[in-house]
């Protein structure tokens, strides 16, 4: 999500640049409420408010908001019906509102302060105060943070964890498809030799048993979990690990009698549970790697969204399939590593 990305960039890069937020929608627009990205004078911009349509046209006021220091509203009227230039050429069909802010000052340090709470998984909003050509800045926590915000009013939460168990190479594009939307991946694997920065770059690695990961890495219930080793018995050792812990989201890899075997290996049967997804994925006829790896990354972003469960036990995208490359057979098992370590640095946020 672009968010993390912009925050990052605030906190480690001041090269000039202006926050572009979304602060108002009446009807359809490409992005929610509070999407923002950010444009550098000196540099590529960051993320994106609109499929292309908005942007030219911002970025021709980013330097006089930066060198006034004064905030700008724009006003986008996208119907058609009432606006023959933006509406006709445009046909989003919706009234956007979009707040330029030159990022210095009260506004770097409050952006620079979000950045921290949220790595150490805080959930706040920013809430912008509004006098003539002024904007004052101020961070609540979590326990104001209510449905229905003030004008201007940004709510960020926690990018979500994601344990994906298992490195081999279908592996890989999960890994790349979860971090491009915005999950935070740690890569889990017993064999170390598998977790490598080449492999997975940029991801955070850690090797060891199922049961050292899960206590390594400090599993909770807000946490997703995506099981993918295709070995039975590790496997098996990582869902009962997880079980007790009840994260948000547990989603198995594999063909239907592979997984009811998983769970008749822990004297559970069929499970039934709101969080468990399994055969993982979304029902869209994923064949391969790379369209399983999207299958799974929609999943994820439906839960993340508060979709609820989309898929139960048995009705995933793969329960005919042997495994998720297809007919690929199961590994034999590796050895386990003794201690979990952590080969590789914390994902950057």
């Amino acid at each position: 999500m672009d968010i993390y990305n912009i925050l990052h960039a605030v906190r480690t890069d001041r090269q000039p640049s202006v926050l572009a937020t979304i602060i108002e929608v009446e009807g359809h627009s490409y992005r929610k409420s509070g999407a923002s990205m950010l444009f550098r004078l000196a540099d590529e911009p960051i993320g994106s408010i609109s499929p292309g349509c908005l942007e030219a046209d911002l970025k021709e006021r980013i330097a006089e908001v930066w060198t006034t220091g004064t905030p700008q509203r724009v006003f986008y009227n996208m119907n058609a019906d009432e606006d023959a230039i933006w509406g006709e050429a445009v046909g989003c069909g919706g009234r956007i509102t979009v707040l330029l802010e030159a990022v210095q000052g009260e506004l770097r340090e409050k952006l620079t302060c979000l950045h921290d709470k949220l790595a150490v998984g805080e959930s706040v909003m920013l809430e912008r105060n509004f006098d003539e050509d002024h904007v004052g800045y101020s961070i609540q926590s979590a326990s104001r943070i209510t449905a229905v915000q003030q004008y201007g009013c940004t709510v960020f939460r926690p990018q979500r964890r994601v344990l994906l168990f298992g490195a081999g190479e279908d592996s890989r594009p999960i890994y790349e498809r979860l971090r491009r939307v915005g999950f935070q991946v740690l890569v889990t694997d017993w064999r170390a030799g598998l977790l490598t920065e080449s492999r997975f770059p940029g991801a955070a690695l850690m090797a060891g048993s199922p049961e050292e990961i899960v206590l390594q890495a400090g599993i909770g219930k807000a946490d997703y979990a995506v099981i993918t080793s295709h070995q039975l018995m590790y496997d098996r050792a990582m869902l009962a690990a997880l079980l007790p812990i009840e994260p948000e989201y547990i989603g198995i890899i594999g063909s239907r009698r592979r997984i009811e075997m998983l769970f008749d290996g822990l004297g559970r049967g069929t499970p039934n549970a709101a969080n468990i997804h399994a055969p993982i994925g979304l029902s869209i006829g994923a064949e391969g790697p790379e369209e399983i790896a999207i299958s799974i990354a929609a999943e994820l972003i439906a839960v993340r969204a508060g979709r609820g469960k989309t898929l139960l036990y048995g009705g995933g995208s793969h329960e005919d399939s042997g495994s998720v490359s297809g007919s690929r057979r199961e590994q034999e098992n590796g050895r386990a590593q003794t201690v979990a370590r952590v080969v590789a640095r914390r994902y950057a946020r």
